[in-house]
C-alpha cells in the first residue's frame, strides 16, 4: 500500500441498513469493505485493513469470536467494537481498541476511526496504554462507583493503567500531572507523523 492510498476500514455488521449508513459516512475518506457476518469478515481481512468496525452480536461467528481470531492471527489492525450491548466487566479480557455503544453518530464514528489510525503509529506500550484507558473510560461511563469499587477486575485494570502511565512517563522524562502527560503523548505522536 502506498502513502497515497486511503486507509482501509472493514465494516462488520449484520444489519444491512446500518452497514450502508457507516459506509456512506466513511467512503469519502477511506476505502471501505463490508461484511455481513463474521466468516465474511475474516475472508476480507488482509494486511491492507487498518481498522475494523466490528458488531458484537451477529449470527454465526459472534463479534467476540471474530475479535479473538483477529488477535490470534497476524493482523496488525485496530478494532472498534460497535454494538448495542452495554459493556460489562467481561470487556476487560477482550482485545479491542475502542468500544462504541449504538446508536452512534457520524462524528463519533469518524473520530473513532481517526483516533485508531493515529494509534496504529504508536509503539506497543503506548497502544496498550490507550486500549486499557479506553476500557477504563467505557466502564466508568456505564457503571456506578459502587459497582466499580466492588470489581476486582476494575481495580486491577486501574493499577495496570497507572503502571503503564509510570513506564511511559519515565520514558518521557517524568511528567507531573495528567494534563502534562496527555499533552506530552500528543506531542510525541504528532512528532512521529512528521
Amino acid at each position: 500500500m502506498s502513502d497515497s492510498d486511503p486507509p482501509v476500514v472493514l465494516i462488520v455488521e449484520d444489519e444491512p441498513d446500518v452497514a450502508e449508513t457507516y459506509n456512506l459516512w466513511l467512503q469519502d475518506e477511506y476505502e471501505v469493505r463490508m461484511a455481513g457476518n463474521g466468516s465474511d469478515a475474516l475472508d476480507l481481512l488482509d494486511g491492507d485493513v487498518d481498522v475494523v468496525l466490528l458488531d458484537r452480536m451477529m449470527p454465526g461467528l459472534s463479534g467476540d469470536e471474530v475479535l479473538d481470531r483477529i488477535r490470534d492471527g497476524d493482523s496488525d489492525c485496530r478494532v472498534a467494537m460497535v454494538t448495542a450491548v452495554e459493556p460489562d466487566f467481561d470487556i476487560l479480557e477482550m482485545g479491542f481498541d475502542s468500544y462504541l455503544t449504538k446508536p452512534i453518530r457520524s462524528q463519533e464514528l469518524h473520530e473513532t476511526v481517526s483516533n485508531l489510525l493515529e494509534r496504529s503509529t504508536y509503539d506497543d506500550l503506548l497502544q496498550q496504554y490507550y486500549s486499557l484507558v479506553e476500557k477504563q473510560a467505557t466502564l466508568e461511563a456505564t457503571k456506578n462507583s459502587a459497582e466499580l469499587a466492588e470489581s476486582d477486575e476494575y481495580g486491577q485494570l486501574s493499577e495496570r493503567v497507572e503502571e503503564l502511565k509510570g513506564e511511559l512517563s519515565g520514558t518521557l522524562g517524568g511528567v507531573e500531572n495528567d494534563e502534562d502527560f496527555i499533552a506530552t503523548l500528543r506531542e510525541l505522536s504528532n512528532g512521529d507523523e512528521h
